[in-house]
């Protein structure tokens, strides 16, 4: 019965064929990890008692040298008080304002404006956030070092490599030969030679080479080399080409070379002798040397002066690197990057804020008519009259008049004397201007401020429909239309001009007091929404303003109409000008006054100067437009509308009516009018009444006058607005009598407004009745009930409400909302009661939810203030709770308007709890927390404790500062924490975070935005709790929150709790609160003594519990989703960043003492160190490195002492099958060549390697044993991501760079050993994911990065400064790793050199540190970096020379395959590095083994060599044999060796590698055409069958080429005949020893049934090269479990078997039971995997084509031009080619089309489309022609009595088929009668699969069909295709019908009757020969009876639907049989019979 895991793991196995992304991938997997094992909720760890254990450990605290870490700083926080700065010289509160003020809301406004502010300090609050908010800013490095890498270096750079290397003196000598073909193979024809430019030249080491070029520029990198000292001898050779001569070098092979002249020849031929000849000489004193001293051991010291040389460069290196080490998170790029995520929002103080500010400056107006206005007409020209202008604004969108007015007075002085002196007296209420000018107002001089011209308006809301509309009004003379007459004509205008200034002067004079409405003008203020000024635009043409549209509501449907050019036009126009310009406000902006003339900061006084007016802004009544009132302000704005004067009777005359205004305090007799109405420019600012315009004989005017009002700031019952209307009389004419011209105004009624209703100033229009008669008393006049109560007054008509007014106030001391009024008054009124009555103020609690959200801003200080007076002073718990209620309603309010800001303000600044006295019994904080608590309950409205979460910072903020407060004012902060608050307030604080941690996790799903803001206002409440409450309480609140997330949480929880962790772990004395001292037992007087734990252990965790908390889950968080990874990840690293860059902590021992904290990531790191998957995060790895790493970060070898990750792989198989995106140890086959048929038919299994599928099946013994091992812990097998390794490392690093040497060894020391693989293996990751790639990839990962920047607001900007600095911090970071990385190796060196020696140095521990240092060499590191690896592996070399030179030789190899690549760096310092450490190793080994030879190390660098060249590195340029020389330079300079073989020794090493670098100089060239580039590696493995070794090393290459290109058969092949190699090798060397072992006996024979081609390996032969193998038995069973997992990847699953039979007896022998079971487990698959693919049909082996190349080369120009070659020693040949899978003909033409096209150019490559033979001379010689033609393999019937599977017929084939149709008259394609048939069978010389891909044709066959043979082929074939389909065991019902109607229909089956009437007809059949016409019939008759059988079968199984297609096939088969009949002469009985048989079955089946 299957268990619920494996039922999870089908599930998942079953998800994984499901097209989706990676991230649904990696989701899938999440769930299936945490399904598969039962989530067990963590160990609940409690926390230390903070407080106890600082009295208990007080002595070593002090003790402690590092003390400050460990103790919190005394006085951390204290109540400081700011002053208030207003913005103006003088306060805006009037002195006497407090003692008038006696409503208890006025007097709150006044306090709330005064008040200074009240903030809370905490003294190292900067340290209190993200690393970014640190006081000393994380900034970029001033100056980082330019490392050099040799990947930045430019790769086509033209290196003078003719100086390089190269000696002075020497013999030189260059010019033009003819090169021959360097292959000895070919024979050398005239047409092979090419021209070449030969340039001699002699190296450092005094060998000569012989380098050849294109041209003669010799600077360049030449084409190839000749290596003369590995030259014989040089002779004539005219034999192929006139003045040729040939190298006879040492390996038998030759070159062959031609000069143009016999003297040029000869002169060659001299100089190369005479070379040749000194070289000999020296060779033979070298051998001389080293005969003499053979065997002597002289110990002349080498070692010891190595010693103080590696020493003294050590300490040199160190010193001066010292010097530029750099913090290592100061080059984390994350630390550059901008992430304001965890910033907490700026806070500042409330200010006065304005919108957008305009500057308006009013220069002139004048009208056409103008004149002199002096009597002497001496003066300037001016208008004939005073005019005065009014500009506001309006807001034709919203429909509304937005600010006030803004007077000015724009007339010339002359113009100004037209009023008579005591005109001012009337205009302003009288008054002597000139005694009164002087006067101060505000300290600014009246006269100053009097003719204002400069005004500030300010707009809120700017928008394009906001107009500046400026209204012009004269002085009172008559009718608008009769005044506007003079002015709107535009001819001569002196007479009119005088006749206008004469009726002025008299008007002036007369009625200079009243004013009249004469025009108006507007102009657009803004272009756009955000404020920009329309500057170009200028104001329209001044209007006649109509009298019957004055008012404001008229003006704005004019505005409406102004961008309507039609509408305006109709308009009449006054002919004038207004200059007035916009501009923008500067922000110090002097010399200004407010709309209450309070001069603002920066002003000079002076009567000169120019002073700015702020205009008054009518901000709109929405909350987003508010601001909290800030200044004291108290203005009323009074607007007459409209009198309805037609009906009255009670005066004769009352027409031209002005109104006249004043403000009164009391309605008796004699009671004065307030100076309290702004006056008019010219007049003074304040004046006690003030006029309306008049219009000219209207008995209904309209108004449209405005009049500021300076209220009292305590306003009663008695203010009121007092109205008296004026009839002014305006007949001046010389007819009027005296006396009328006299009287100029008479009263004609009254009229007045109270100010205040219900304590409120009313704000709306009122309609008024109007009284004849005025007697005392008035105000007790209600209209409503005046006739009866107060029969003196007379009402005009009646008593009707004629007179429209209406105000509006602007106060910050008065409120028109009436329910803040109520709760004002309220509160008043019990306060004076002295009771509180719970009820009734609940009630007006209540009613504030009503209030409207702009009044509830503008008041928001003051407002709050009161409630939290409330809070405090309330005694019933309910007001408290409804208190809290509203702060809930106003702080969501102000979030939704996005005005939270001011909240922050008011906490901050303004909040503060009442003075605390011994009486007071409640406080903020206490009541604030019970509230809380009761809103949360469950049983409360879930809308408001939704509101409360959402906005909780604001409470919990005020409930910090009141405890702040209160510690201090209480002096309760000197008493021990636990001492400062009651246990009921403790017990309060715990329910209230126990509940809100409750509603946080239940309620993210519902409302996760106020689950998301609770988290983090409790988080930041938490955090500053730390300063003031017992510390040990605050961690049992944060172990509370803690225990409320479980493992398999959802995302979001965990966001949440990582965001808790971040801010609480931010808290300034994050690092006192971890306690990093020691918590052993006894005393410790050392630190090396210190008990660290490395591990996250319970001790731990207690003791230093933030870190411990924090630790443990970003462990647990390592086991969930990437996205919960990367949260985890991001804040452990921005946590260590933080303390990195804390400049409390700067010291080495302070950083030493923080890493103790971060011990335990070493254990963390540990579990999850096989899901560091290096080879994603560095990209860059390639080729033989990526395989390197894969091995170097596998597990260590299986043994009971090493972890056994198979563990994880067995439990886990879940995750870890052929399901992981990243195990697969080979490259998706998919990638190879695009979307081609390699992809095609591709299965799985193909994919991944043998290993990573044993462990699909696992009993489920093993699966509980292992969880139970594992306990609650889940070991993941997911890889992590790129960014989460290299932050994780970083961190890793960072301590490890930080801790002390002895908290190394302390850790080093405890660690097990598979502890000490993991360390090793995570110190080996560090370099590769760090590896740079150089400024190119830089800039190309740079761009691709900006798409796809994850998690937080990282901006990166794409110009190249960015990306240089970026690559520059790479550089930086990678260098500083391998640094860190290489001192911690040291470290280790020198502590554990004992154990690293065990096993003559080739225990696991050692491999794994020599991996790490040969880590460096594998991948790019800079030049300083690398100086630093030799010197490093310089050391490892002389202390560890038994694990280079003994035993096996992996190490050594490994060793000089890196340094033989630094050897060809472009970086001469690297090269000449590299030379030295490798000569150091020669010589090294040379002394070790007693000064006779180095063996090993010679054959290792050969083999080296040759895997360089085979993995087409170049190293055979110049910079390499620069390299060679040196080390033969230092083996000639070495004076410690001189008179030994050592010398000669090196030179004959050299040798062999130029010799070997000769042998492959093509390789290079054919780098891009796989086929050619492995023919060469086989040739040379062909040619090393003396060395095992190398031959070993080129198989091994030509395997990683296949796997590389996807052929899989052939690169198993090659692991097939490595395996057999050594196999031979063992039965040579190792038999005698082994007399058991079988395999041993056969050899390389073994290995025949897998491949005939295997006898290759018995031509191995005895050489020198077998002195130092290493071969074993251990090699040859890793060789053959690697030819297993090779064949079952390319799905040859029977030859697995083949292998492990000779594996088998070995495990056996050994009684290895294990490996035995997982072998027989792993044949039982592949045997169920064979029985798969034979019942599927879907394995494929593979495609075959011949292929043929003919082409050889093309023209000469001239004797001296270049001979072009095409195919050279090819032309002509025929290859098989084998393709993956199934391959099209057209696929594979194209990828050699294409392929040749690139290397011989396009326009010279032809396809032959015919499959015939080609006569190469019929070709063009100008073109290379491929012929591709595709074969099938071809088994004769003998055979195929043998091979009876699929797997037989296509595995160890060698022969091949393919036919041609022709006619005997030459064409392709004739009648049946003609068409012959040419079988071509072509047999190649090895069998497939072979090593190589193409195998060459040996031979082949050709055979004539004639016709009629040609007819028997074709119908024997359709007769067994259609018997192979019937006799299948599942018949394909659809591949049947097909091939029966391609048989038997009427449409197609002129095939076959075509070929029997051609070949049986009585009439043709004569003319062939008998047998075959019998052999015809025959075929035939078995046709009919297979067409038969076939009808039969799909009879059987059609449904209805197809019998009538059935039917029609069964009539067609009748149709063939008789006609078949009627030709061949016969009746096939038979047939008939089954057809009857058919139809009577039918017929009885119908009955």
């Amino acid at each position: 019965m299957a268990t619920p895991a494996h039922q999870e793991t089908r599930k998942f196995t079953r998800g994984l064929g499901k097209p989706g992304t990676a991230a649904e991938l990696r989701q899938s997997v999440s769930e299936v990890v945490r399904t598969s094992v039962l989530i067990v909720k963590p160990k609940v760890i409690e926390p230390l008692d903070y407080e106890n254990v600082l009295v208990q450990k007080k002595t070593q605290i002090l003790s402690d040298v590092l003390r400050d870490m460990l103790q919190f700083p005394l006085e951390d926080f204290e109540i400081s008080t700011l002053r208030r700065h207003g913005r103006t010289l003088y306060p805006t509160v009037p002195e006497n304002a407090e003692r008038e003020a006696q409503s208890l809301f006025v007097q709150e406004c006044i306090k709330t404006y005064k008040s200074d502010w009240h903030v809370v300090n905490y003294k190292y609050e900067d340290y209190s956030g993200d690393f970014r908010q640190l006081p000393h800013k994380v900034s970029r490095p001033d100056k980082l070092a330019v490392h050099v890498f040799e990947v930045d270096e430019d790769v086509d750079k033209d290196e003078d490599t003719a100086s390089l290397g190269s000696q002075k003196g020497g013999i030189t000598k260059h010019g033009w030969l003819y090169k021959g073909n360097m292959n000895s193979a070919i024979s050398v024809t005239m047409r092979s030679f090419k021209r070449r430019y030969f340039h001699l030249t002699q190296l450092g080491d005094g060998s000569y080479n012989l380098n050849f070029h294109k041209d003669e520029k010799i600077s360049k990198e030449p084409k190839g080399t000749i290596f003369l000292d590995s030259c014989m001898g040089v002779v004539q050779n005219n034999k192929v080409r006139r003045f040729a001569f040939e190298l006879k070098m040492q390996d038998k092979s030759t070159y062959l070379l031609a000069a143009d002249s016999e003297a040029e020849m000869e002169d060659w031929i001299n100089t190369l002798n005479k070379i040749l000849h000194s070289s000999f000489e020296v060779a033979v004193q070298e051998k001389r040397n080293g005969d003499v001293h053979d065997g002597e051991f002289v110990s002349s010291g080498s070692m010891d002066s190595f010693q103080v040389c590696t020493a003294q460069s050590a300490s040199n290196g160190a010193k001066s690197l010292s010097e530029t080490r750099l913090k290592l998170f100061t080059l984390d790029p994350d630390t550059q990057k901008l992430d304001f995520s965890g910033i907490e929002p700026d806070v500042k103080q409330f200010e006065e804020k304005f919108g957008k500010r305009v500057l308006v400056n009013c220069n002139d107006l004048s009208f056409n008519l103008q004149s002199c206005v002096a009597e002497n007409e001496e003066g300037p020209t001016t208008n004939v009259e005073p005019f005065f202008v009014t500009l506001s604004l309006f807001d034709i969108q919203n429909g509304r008049k937005i600010s006030s007015d803004f007077h000015v007075d724009l007339n010339h002085p002359s113009v100004r004397g037209l009023f008579p002196n005591n005109t001012s007296q009337y205009m302003n209420g009288g008054g002597d201007l000139r005694l009164e000018a002087q006067r101060l107002i505000h300290g600014v001089p009246e006269a100053a401020v009097q003719y204002p011209r400069l005004g500030v308006f300010s707009v809120t809301c700017p928008h394009p429909d906001i107009f500046l509309v400026a209204r012009i009004e004269k002085v009172l003379q008559g009718g608008i239309n009769h005044c506007a007459e003079p002015y709107m004509k535009s001819s001569d205008s002196t007479k009119v001009a005088q006749k206008v200034l004469k009726n002025a002067k008299l008007a002036c004079s007369r009625l200079g007091q009243y004013k009249m409405p004469f025009a108006w003008a507007a102009r657009p203020l803004f272009k756009d929404a955000s404020g920009t000024l329309d500057k170009s635009a200028r104001f329209s043409a001044l209007y006649r303003q109509d009298s019957n549209k004055l008012s404001n509501d008229d003006m704005l449907k004019l505005l409406a109409d102004f961008r309507k050019p039609e509408k305006m036009a109709k308009l009449p126009v006054i002919l004038g000008n207004l200059d007035v310009t916009i501009d923008n406000v500067a922000p110090d902006l002097s010399n200004c006054v407010t709309s209450s003339y309070i001069p603002v900061k920066q002003f000079n006084v002076s009567e000169r100067t120019n002073i700015f007016f702020e205009v008054e802004e009518f901000v709109p009544c929405i909350a987003k437009c508010s601001q909290p009132f800030t200044i004291y302000n108290n203005h009323l704005y009074v607007y007459p509308k409209h009198l309805k004067y037609d009906n009255q009777k009670s005066f004769a005359k009352a027409r031209n009516i002005a109104v006249c205004i004043e403000f009164k305090d009391s309605d008796e007799e004699d009671s004065a009018s307030l100076k309290c109405i702004y006056g008019r420019p010219g007049g003074h600012m304040f004046t006690k009444n003030a006029f309306t315009s008049v219009l000219h004989h209207q008995h209904n005017p309209e108004f449209y006058d405005e009049f500021k009002i300076e209220l009292p700031t305590q306003l009663h019952e008695k203010h009121h607005l007092f109205f008296t209307f004026y009839h002014v009389s305006c007949d001046s004419s010389s007819k009027a009598s005296t006396k009328k011209r006299d009287l100029v105004d008479t009263q004609v009624g009254y009229a007045w407004l109270p100010l205040l209703k219900d304590g409120r100033v009313i704000m709306n229009e009122s309609h008024i009745p109007v009284a004849a008669n005025l007697p005392p008393g008035y105000l007790g006049c209600q209209e409503g009930t005046s006739k009866h109560l107060n029969p003196e007054v007379k009402w005009v008509d009646g008593g009707k409400p004629l007179f429209k007014v209406s105000t509006h106030l602007v106060s910050t001391v008065y409120t028109q909302d009436r329910h803040l009024h109520n709760f004002f008054h309220h509160c008043q009124s019990t306060v004076s009661a002295a009771q509180i009555t719970g009820g009734e103020l609940v009630k007006y609690l209540k009613s504030l939810h009503a209030m409207e959200s702009h009044v509830m801003i503008k008041f928001l200080p003051t407002t709050l203030n009161q409630l939290f007076r409330v809070l405090t002073s309330a005694p019933q718990e309910d007001v408290a709770v409804n208190v809290t209620r509203v702060m809930i309603h106003i702080v969501a309010q102000c979030h939704e308007e996005g005005l939270e800001h001011y909240l922050r303000s008011y906490v901050k600044f303004v909040f503060k709890t009442e003075p605390f006295s011994s009486s007071t019994t409640r406080t903020v904080h206490e009541e604030l927390a019970k509230a809380m608590t009761s809103i949360l309950k469950p049983s409360t409205d879930f809308l408001t404790s939704n509101k409360l979460l959402k906005y909780s910072w604001y409470f919990f903020e005020a409930f910090v500062k009141s405890m702040a407060q209160y510690l201090i004012e209480s002096c309760k902060v000197k008493l021990s924490r636990n001492q400062r608050f009651s246990a009921s307030f403790h017990h309060t604080v715990e329910t209230l975070v126990n509940m809100m941690t409750a509603h946080i996790t239940q309620k993210y799903k519902d409302n996760l935005d106020a689950a998301r803001n609770a988290n983090h206002s409790l988080a930041v409440f938490i955090k500053r709790c730390f300063n003031l409450m017992d510390r040990g309480f605050v961690f049992k609140q944060i172990n509370n929150y803690s225990n409320c997330f479980m493992p398999g949480d959802p995302k979001t929880l965990f966001e949440f709790k990582f965001e808790f962790l971040r801010v609480v772990c931010n808290h300034e004395h994050y690092v006192p609160l971890n306690l990093p001292m020691s918590f052993g037992k006894g005393r410790i007087t050392r630190f090396q003594d210190l008990q660290l734990d490395y591990a996250l252990t319970d001790d731990f965790c207690k003791n230093h519990f933030l870190v411990g908390l924090l630790l443990r889950d970003v462990s647990a968080a390592l086991h969930e989703f990437r996205e919960v990874r990367q949260i985890a990840i991001h804040v452990l690293k921005n946590l260590m960043i933080k303390h990195t860059y804390d400049d409390r902590y700067t010291s080495k021992s302070q950083q030493a003492r923080l890493a103790t904290l971060y011990l335990p990531l070493f254990g963390l790191l540990q579990e999850n160190v096989n899901r560091l998957n290096v080879k994603e995060v560095s990209p860059f790895i390639n080729g033989r490195d990526e395989s390197l790493l894969t091995n170097a970060l596998t597990t260590p070898p299986r043994s009971s002492t090493f972890l056994d990750t198979s563990l994880h792989k067995d439990v886990f198989g879940v995750i870890s099958g052929t399901a992981s995106p990243h195990t697969s140890s080979t490259p998706n086959i998919n990638s190879v060549r695009h979307a081609d048929s390699r992809g095609s038919l591709v299965s799985t299994d193909s994919m991944n390697s043998l290993s990573e599928r044993t462990n699909d099946k696992t009993n489920s013994l093993d699966k509980s044993q292992a969880a139970s091992t594992l306990g609650s812990s889940l070991l993941r097998c997911d890889k992590l991501d790129q960014a989460e390794i290299k932050s994780l490392l970083m961190c890793f690093l960072h301590v490890l760079k930080s801790m002390s040497e002895d908290a190394l060894f302390t850790y080093w020391n405890k660690a097990s050993p598979a502890e000490l693989m993991d360390f090793f293996t995570l110190s080996q990751t560090l370099p590769v994911s760090r590896n740079r790639a150089g400024m190119m990839h830089a800039r190309l990962q740079q761009l691709s990065s900006l798409d796809n920047s994850y998690t937080f607001n990282h901006t990166y900007s794409h110009s190249d400064a960015d990306v240089l600095n970026q690559s520059l911090l790479e550089a930086n970071i990678a260098t500083e790793v391998c640094l860190t990385v290489l001192d911690t190796l040291s470290i280790f060196i020198i502590g554990f050199k004992t154990q690293l020696c065990s096993d003559h140095g080739h225990s696991p521990l050692m491999k794994k540190v020599f991996e790490v240092h040969l880590c460096f060499l594998r991948i790019n590191q800079s030049e300083t970096a690398l100086q630093q690896v030799f010197t490093s592996l310089r050391t490892f070399i002389y202390k560890f020379p038994c694990t280079f030179f003994e035993g096996r030789a992996d190490m050594c190899a490994a060793f000089c395959y890196e340094i033989l690549k630094c050897c060809n760096s472009k970086l001469s310092s690297i090269r000449s590095d590299a030379a030295h450490l490798l000569y150091f190793l020669m010589k090294s080994n040379f002394d070790y083994t007693g000064r006779k030879s180095f063996v090993r190390t010679h054959l290792q660098v050969v083999i080296a060599v040759s895997q360089l060249i085979a993995d087409v590195i170049s190293i055979g340029s110049t910079r390499f044999q620069h390299s060679l020389s040196i080390i033969n330079n230092c083996a000639n300079s070495d004076k410690t060796i001189k008179n030994t073989a050592f010398p000669s020794d090196v030179k004959d090493l050299t040798k062999r590698i130029r010799t070997v670098l000769m042998a492959t100089a093509q390789m290079k060239e054919h780098e891009r055409d796989p086929e050619m580039l492995v023919d060469l590696q086989y040739s040379l493995a062909k040619s090393y069958a003396s060395t095992p070794e190398l031959r070993k090393t080129w198989l091994d290459s030509m395997a990683r080429i296949h796997v590389k290109n996807g052929d899989l058969s052939e690169a198993a092949m090659c692991y097939v005949h490595v395996a057999a190699l050594v196999s031979e090798y063992l039965r040579r060397k190792v038999f005698p020893l082994y007399i058991c072992a079988g395999m041993f006996k056969q050899g390389c024979t073994a290995f025949r049934v897998v491949t005939p081609n295997i006898d290759e390996e018995a031509a191995m032969m005895e050489d020198v090269g077998m002195q130092d193998v290493h071969f074993n038995e251990d090699v040859l069973m890793e060789l053959l479990e690697e030819c297993a997992d090779g064949l079952w990847k390319a799905e040859r699953y029977e030859l697995i078997s083949d292998i492990y039979k000779l594996i088998i007896p070995i495990y056996e022998t050994h009684r290895d039971f294990g490996k035995l079971a997982h072998l027989y487990d792993t044949l039982h698959r592949a045997y169920s995997k064979v029985t798969e693919v034979m019942h599927t049909g879907k394995r494929l082996l593979g495609t075959y084509f011949r292929v043929a190349f003919f082409g050889q080369q093309y023209q000469f120009t001239d004797s001296k031009a270049e001979v072009k070659g095409f195919f050279e020693d090819e032309d002509g040949k025929e290859y098989i080619y084998k393709e993956p899978k199934f391959t099209p003909l057209s696929e594979i033409s194209q990828r050699l089309l294409k392929l040749y096209s690139d290397k011989f150019g396009q326009e010279n490559v032809k396809m032959i489309q015919d499959s015939g033979r080609i006569n190469p001379k019929d070709l063009d010689s100008k073109y290379a022609y491929i012929q591709v033609t595709h074969v099938t393999p071809y088994l004769e019937e003998k055979e195929l009595t043998d091979r009876k599977t699929d797997f037989e017929k296509s595995h160890n084939i060698r022969r091949f088929v393919f036919e041609m149709p022709f006619t005997i008259s030459g064409k392709k394609q004739g009648g049946v009668d003609e068409q012959c048939k040419r079988r071509t069978i072509l047999t190649t010389t090895h069998c497939f699969p072979y090593v190589k891909k193409r195998i060459a044709v040996m031979y082949q066959h050709h055979t004539d069909l004639s016709p009629i043979e040609v007819a028997i082929d074709e119908m024997s074939k359709k007769v067994a295709e259609i018997k192979q389909l019937c006799s299948a065991n599942e018949v394909d019902m659809i591949r049947l019908q097909l091939k029966l109607q391609g048989s038997i229909s009427v449409q197609v089956n002129a095939g076959p009757l075509a070929y029997a009437r051609a070949f049986l007809d009585e009439a043709t059949a004569k003319k062939y020969p008998d047998n075959k016409v019998k052999q015809l019939k025959e075929v035939f008759r078995h046709f009919v009876e297979a067409c038969g059988h076939g009808l039969g079968i799909n009879e059987r199984l059609i449904k209805e639907d197809q019998q009538e297609y059935h039917d029609e096939m069964k009539a067609n088969y009748r149709d063939l049989a008789r006609e078949l009949s009627i030709i061949m002469h016969e009746q096939v009985k038979t047939i008939f019979l089954y057809c009857i048989c058919c139809c009577y079955e039918r017929v009885i089946t119908e009955d």
